[in-house]
């Protein structure tokens, strides 16, 4: 297993369990060094779609509490309260190697391109540790490495704005803890944040928050597309009752004002101008700018291949997932927070043995949920060990949420939110519409 995160773990439970020996290398110092980087956030998922089966009857013996299926952790619980006692207190502790960064893998003696063979040599992987190079040998290698630590760039094209790398003290990436351990950074300070999926929603509420908190706090909200109401979600409708929390929230402080916001911005180029950060948008003739202290690029991620260029990978051209896996994530088709449970089957290449897991499976495609994981790789323990019924079998059904679009068409109840009457208390989509009713406004509030 490449990455100790919470679909790593559960990877390494699923193949002890199957009488396989799992070894768990990860980059950081500690286990789950990605999930340390957003243990402020809180989950959308309570806690019984965040625990893995088979991690939970691992644990069983230690004397742990499973934690109240109902409730919503968040990282830092999910860490303190299952992924530590899971890499510290069971088996898995003999077979993690922290510190430990994959460089690359290949077959034993042959490289990518020579196939007799190729099936029955072992897999190559090497890596770096404090003591320098080191080289080990697998009959099969689960990629659960994430993509946290390549996050996508400010540009719109995929490609870094012009003079991001050079301004790159003004810029974070992700979701960063802006009330807690970089308050400093951002209060009383006017900042911008590019993007419209969770994370920019998530920092964007934070930093309300802190505006109360902190005088001269100003939040930017930076869209590249027209409608901000695309990023409320589903509201009531979603399954995931946090998530539709969160999108209720967000879209009544859009309402209010308290959010300034500067629709179909595609940052194009980043400059300094006296200390602070200019940020403009389009070309040069129709090229408009917004002056910020900050900018937090909440842009989603993308996988990082580097290391596995000599594996025979099947990959989709656009989404960066296995071929028969993005078709049914493909952004482009799909909004919603789920796809149907999928396995061994779906995320195999044509590298016998090996397979990409978790978060990074899903390529480019922002709607991945750790249950899914935690099915991807029962099933990939199962094919592993020969069991090819079980991994086959789907063992899971996952929360929906209850707006969707595919190929652009709009389905769920939030189809037909804008132009009516206001309700009592506004629903995710149609905040703003409500809020423009209510003040005898006429037409659509939420364009």
């Amino acid at each position: 297993m490449i990455g100790a995160g919470p679909v790593g773990l559960a990877a390494a439970a699923h193949v002890l369990e199957r009488g396989m020996s799992p070894i768990v290398l990860e980059a950081g110092t500690e286990v789950a060094h990605a999930v340390r980087q957003w243990q402020h956030v809180q989950l959308f998922s309570p806690w019984e779609y965040n625990v893995d089966k088979t991690a939970a009857r691992l644990l069983a013996p230690t004397g742990w509490n499973s934690p109240d299926p109902q409730t919503y952790p968040t990282g830092g619980e999910l860490l303190e309260r299952y992924l530590m006692p899971l890499a510290t207190r069971t088996p898995l502790r003999d077979v993690i190697r922290t510190s430990s960064r994959v460089t690359a893998i290949s077959r034993v003696g042959l490289d990518k391109a020579k196939t007799k063979g190729r099936e029955q040599a072992p897999f190559e992987i090497r890596y770096q540790n404090g003591k320098g190079p080191e080289v080990l040998r697998a009959d099969a290698v689960i990629d659960t490495s994430g993509t946290w630590f390549s996050p996508n760039p400010a540009g719109r094209n995929g490609l870094p704005a012009i003079g991001e790398p050079e301004c790159a003290d003004h810029i974070a990436y992700g979701m960063p803890d802006v009330r807690g351990a970089y308050r400093v950074r951002y209060a009383g300070r006017t900042v911008a944040v590019l993007g419209a999926g969770h994370s920019a929603v998530g920092t964007l509420i934070d930093l309300v928050h802190l505006a109360d908190e902190e005088p001269g706090t100003q939040p930017v909200w930076l869209l590249r597309g027209a409608d901000p109401a695309k990023a409320f979600g589903g509201g009531r409708n979603d399954k995931l009752a946090a998530r539709g929390e969160l999108g209720s929230t967000f879209a009544a402080l859009v309402a209010s004002g308290k959010i300034k916001i500067e629709t179909e911005f595609g940052v194009t180029q980043l400059s300094e101008s006296d200390g602070r950060l200019k940020i403009a948008a389009g070309s040069c003739c129709g090229a408009r700018s917004v002056v910020a202290d900050e900018l937090i690029v909440s842009t989603g991620f993308r996988p990082d291949f580097s290391f596995l260029s000599e594996l025979r990978l099947r990959l989709d051209p656009a989404i960066e997932a296995p071929v028969a896996l993005a078709p049914l994530i493909d952004p482009n088709e799909h909004s919603c927070g789920t796809v149907r449970p999928h396995g061994a089957r779906e995320l195999a290449h044509d590298e016998p043995g090996f397979y990409v897991a978790g978060m990074k499976s899903y390529g480019r495609a922002p709607t991945f949920l750790m249950l899914t994981g935690y099915e991807q790789v029962r099933s990939i323990a199962a094919d592993l060990a020969g069991d090819k019924e079980a991994a086959a079998r789907v063992e899971l059904v996952l929360p929906e949420t209850g707006v969707c679009t595919r190929g652009g068409v709009e389905t769920g109840t939030a189809a037909a939110c804008c132009g009516g009457p206001p309700k009592e208390e506004p629903s995710a989509c149609c905040a703003a519409d409500e809020t423009a009713n209510k003040a005898g406004a006429a037409g659509c509030g939420c364009s």
